[in-house]
């Protein structure tokens, strides 16, 4: 994998993609969750670089990604991930989104129907207004003030034991807060900015229809917020298929990576027909 960096008005963008692409070929968009970054998919880049195209990013103003200004839209990001897959010349992305990745992908579906050849969230919700109610809108906005008076000792904890069942899942997710360590305040501006941001995206109600075929995994021990409730929601409302897994968590791409694994190979070995 190679570490390139694009560049925005806001700060730079670091990614890494595979050494070398073929434009011909599916390439595996991995986009991981809010304060998570490229580490999160390293138990299914191990798994996948041999045989396909991969992309991963660490969003803008998360971890190498920093500093950046925080004050782009959720179509922000997404037009800059466009902008970084142009460049690279990836003309068939699968889009892979944990949590907030998810979000990024259904932005990225709004403003691209054509391009997305399929779209994988895991652990995340549908963005459309419909989904979520007034509470829950005015309670995302407010998350800032939240993670910047909570004790950090306690965040650290809540913030790995919430998101992973498996001792690999809650090191990871340990050492990726740590990259705040000394720093709650940016923890908690980069927090408060991506739940606003998310919630603007509702607010806006645009249809953000899936284009492309398209898989709903969700783990069973799944407890951020109303991640299961959502998930069960957009399975009934679209017939998007819902696969469950066991003994896993909010990040359970960690936390039973052979079965996550399995999946997304079942899934682009489909799109290849």
């Amino acid at each position: 994998m190679e570490e390139k960096v694009y560049q925005t008005p806001r700060g730079d963008i670091h990614y890494w993609r595979s050494n070398r692409i073929s434009e011909e070929n599916f390439t595996l968009v991995f986009l991981p969750g809010l304060t998570a970054d490229h580490r999160l998919f390293e138990k299914q880049i191990d798994y996948f670089e041999p045989n396909y195209n991969i992309f991963v990013w660490d969003a803008p103003g998360h971890a190498a990604s920093w500093p950046f200004e925080l004050n782009f839209t959720l179509m922000d990001k997404a037009r800059w991930l466009d902008e970084i897959l142009c460049t690279e010349g990836i003309r068939k992305p699968v889009l892979i989104g944990q949590s907030m990745g998810g979000y990024v992908s259904q932005a990225y579906c709004e403003l691209y129907p054509q391009k997305p050849k399929g779209l994988i969230a895991i652990d995340s919700a549908p963005i459309q207004r419909s989904y979520v109610t007034g509470a829950e809108l005015w309670l995302l906005k407010r998350t800032e003030p939240v993670y910047r008076y909570y004790p950090w000792r306690l965040l650290l904890k809540s913030g790995t034991e919430g998101v992973a069942v498996s001792e690999y899942g809650r090191k990871l997710m340990r050492d990726m807060m740590m990259v705040y360590d000394g720093q709650q305040d940016r923890y908690a501006r980069l927090s408060g900015h991506g739940m606003r941001m998310v919630a603007e995206a509702m607010e806006a109600d645009l249809p953000y229809k899936i284009p492309c075929p398209a898989l709903l995994i969700c783990g069973e021990q799944d407890r951020a917020g109303s991640c299961r409730r959502y998930s069960r929601a957009w399975h009934r409302r679209t017939g998007i298929e819902l696969r469950w897994i066991p003994n896993a968590g909010h990040n359970s791409n960690t936390d039973a990576p052979e079965t996550v694994n399995r999946l997304i190979e079942e899934f682009v070995g489909r799109l290849q027909g």
